[in-house]
């Protein structure tokens, strides 16, 4: 009889410890269902990757992929000169590459070493003279173009003293009209109240390093920061928290404002109360995202298609790198997604290159999406050091 009552004071015990797991602080809301994965799957038939044996993406119809560079050391984000050459943050080497396809055979015929010995940068931007800025784990660096604006000359520090360690990627980017210097500064931890306001956070600076004010906070880890071509909006890609399961909380994509609230580390997608570190009121006044995605998928670099080469469906839609999980019970992410857009609207989320995940193990991870002077679209690859190019050649 006393073993039944202490075994019964157990169960209910124990279901005391799951029921309190599950509650908020503050406030009974429970974590709600995790959602269905958004993006529709591709069923065409994968496409021999030309430069890595053995290997396929599978693509839309018409569609190829080819490896326009490789050999490279954790290649991040990229982007063009004016004179359309491709720029990539060799990250690994401490680099900035100018990558250079003279006889247009959609094959790097030379990679050049425009920078160098710096500490792990992640990507860079041009201003309208040409400079080149930089952005490190620690500050931001303008090189001064020379003669011709192929070469640089010694660099000048324009943002010092950035936060480092945690999220360590410093995402730079300019304002259409070159008045703005955007740099996206990711969180110190998984989820943590901060001490440096410009943790988990977008600042904004002029041009020269001055003027550094909080833009727009609570974005865990933004690592793909652009501009929408023609409408003078800044999009966002960001990670979400760690540990709350395989599915919860939602990658996101987000409109970034001046001044708003995107609700890290105590509300996630403008509707997932912490656990943690969250409260009855933690979603309120918390700016929604635009997109969702599958947990753990990582999307990084992000690229409004600019080209002309891909068919008209494809014009002006957003395409996202998502890199891929690292600890979740079955891996996702390891491909490209499209987001269609129409005017304001955004469509469903679908696989637009895909395979770079096999059997549960990867083979590279993708970061960036850019579009080439040509209209195809280049893919970095930090895991497998390789620059991708995809083009459209019809059905």
């Amino acid at each position: 009889m006393i073993k039944r009552s202490f075994d019964l004071l157990l169960l209910l015990f124990g279901l005391f410890l799951a029921s309190a797991c599950t509650m908020t602080i503050g406030g009974p809301s429970r974590l709600p269902d995790p959602p269905a994965p958004t993006a529709i799957p591709l069923s065409e038939p994968a496409v021999s990757l030309a430069g890595v044996p053995g290997r396929s993406i599978s693509l839309p119809p018409g569609f190829e992929i080819s490896v326009f560079a490789d050999g490279l050391d954790d290649p991040r984000m990229m982007n063009l000169d004016s004179d359309g050459h491709i720029y990539v943050a060799e990250r690994g080497a401490g680099r900035i590459l100018r990558l250079t396809d003279g006889d247009s055979d959609g094959r790097a015929d030379q990679i050049e070493i425009v920078a160098e010995g710096l500490k792990a940068p992640s990507s860079l931007a041009f201003y309208q003279d040409g400079s080149l800025y930089v952005g490190e784990t620690n500050q931001v660096l303008r090189f001064p173009p020379l003669a011709g604006g192929e070469t640089f000359s010694q660099p000048e520090v324009i943002v010092p003293d950035l936060p480092g360690g945690g999220h360590n990627t410093r995402a730079v980017l300019f304002s259409p009209d070159y008045s703005t210097l955007y740099v996206s500064i990711g969180s110190s931890c998984n989820v943590c109240e901060e001490t440096d306001p410009r943790r988990a956070a977008i600042m904004r600076y002029d041009p020269d390093g001055s003027a550094g004010r909080l833009f727009a906070k609570g974005l865990r880890n933004a690592v793909g920061i652009t501009m929408r071509p023609g409408v003078d909006e800044l999009w966002a890609t960001n990670n979400g928290r760690d540990f709350l399961g395989d599915d919860l909380p939602p990658e996101t994509i987000y409109l970034v404002q001046d001044g708003k609230d995107y609700g890290w580390p105590s509300c996630h997608s403008g509707r997932i109360i912490d656990p943690d570190l969250g409260s009855e009121t933690s979603c309120q006044g918390i700016e929604d995202p635009l997109v969702e995605m599958q947990a753990h998928t990582a999307p990084l670099g992000l690229e409004f298609y600019s080209g002309d080469q891909f068919p008209e469906e494809y014009r002006g839609d957003l395409f996202v790198g998502l890199h891929g999980s690292w600890n979740r019970s079955s891996p996702v992410g390891y491909k490209i997604v499209r987001i269609p857009l129409d005017g304001d609207t955004t469509g469903p989320v679908e696989d637009f290159a895909a395979g770079w995940l096999e059997g549960g193990s990867s083979w590279g991870r993708p970061v960036d999406v850019l579009t080439g002077p040509e209209g195809s679209l280049y893919v970095s690859d930090d895991a497998g050091g390789r620059i991708y190019r995809i083009s459209y050649h019809g059905n």
